[in-house]
């Protein structure tokens, strides 16, 4: 994630942040801008980096999701682009729910920065209520919930947001990470599949080239996979063991980790670092120098790793 600025005082500040913790002026994150803005009264709000008091204000969800995104002013209080496209979540009497609640909402917010930046489609259920993006974070405490993707709609279990749980089904499957950014960035992978891949019939031929038929036996993949595990040469040809499971599941993977690797490359940028050639401690061609940006150019262009 970027390193943000308090327009005002210059203090470093966390993408969370609704007030700055060094000149506590009120802030707002802005989607529009991948910015923190200070929310001002009079003057000072025509200064770079602020916005007018009178026309903004924080989302609707800042207490129940700690939610810090702009909104603008309306008669009646408005959810911010990432909290609107929460379909469902806990009742408001669950109050151990609504804590992984928010915290759920954090890493969506920080996913939906990353799609924003990458110019990738936003399509939210309110526009497109038939095949829109929403997300229904549930608590597994009473119901059986499965964390996936149907027809436009992401859903999580928020008892992923549970370290000691996450850690045990992380081992229990023996994955090498499991985290809330990475289940959303994974299921957001097969969103996009569904919306921007199935439609088209260049790019679906284009997929069965790269991944496999996306139609193969769903269940019997899970089944043989789970029995068998993957093969023994899948580092060769794979960016996770489960991406060999099913060409679905090889997609969403391989979408997640651009993701983690854009990300990862973007954060590094921002905070200033170079890894020299000459100083790693595994084959390097050239020194990495990365972008903040990387929503434009190929992928050449990308693991090329130039400024």
């Amino acid at each position: 994630m970027r390193d943000f600025i308090c327009p005002n005082c210059g203090q470093h500040l966390a993408f969370e942040n609704s007030v700055c913790l060094s000149c506590e002026r009120p802030l707002g994150f802005s989607l529009d801008d991948i910015a923190m803005l200070v929310i001002a009264d009079g003057p000072d709000s025509a200064k770079a980096g602020f916005v007018d008091a009178e026309k903004y204000q924080l989302c609707a969800n800042l207490h129940l999701a700690k939610c810090n995104w702009l909104v603008v002013k309306e008669p009646v209080r408005r959810l911010c682009g990432s909290c609107r496209l929460t379909r469902t979540r806990p009742s408001d009497g669950d109050e151990t729910a609504l804590a992984a609640f928010a915290d759920a909402e954090k890493a969506k917010r920080r996913l939906i920065a990353e799609l924003y930046e990458l110019k990738l489609p936003i399509v939210g259920r309110d526009e497109d209520p038939d095949y829109g993006l929403a997300f229904d974070l549930l608590s597994s405490e009473q119901d059986k919930v499965f964390t996936g993707h149907h027809n436009g709609v992401i859903t999580l279990d928020l008892a992923e947001g549970d370290d000691v749980h996450r850690e045990q089904l992380r081992k229990a499957m023996d994955e090498p990470y499991r985290t809330l950014l990475g289940h959303f960035r994974h299921e957001i992978g097969h969103y996009y599949y569904y919306r921007l891949v199935e439609p088209s019939h260049e790019y679906e031929q284009r997929f069965r080239e790269l991944f496999g038929d996306p139609n193969a036996d769903y269940q019997a993949a899970l089944d043989r996979h789970y029995n068998e595990g993957a093969p023994p040469d899948w580092e060769e040809n794979y960016v996770s063991s489960y991406a060999t499971m099913h060409p679905a599941e090889d997609w969403a993977e391989t979408f997640a980790h651009y993701l983690h690797i854009t990300g990862t490359l973007g954060t590094i940028a921002d905070s200033g670092l170079l890894l020299s050639a000459d100083r790693a401690h595994f084959d390097l061609d050239a020194d990495i120098d990365p972008r903040v940006y990387y929503g434009e150019g190929d992928f050449a262009a990308l693991f090329s790793l130039a400024a």
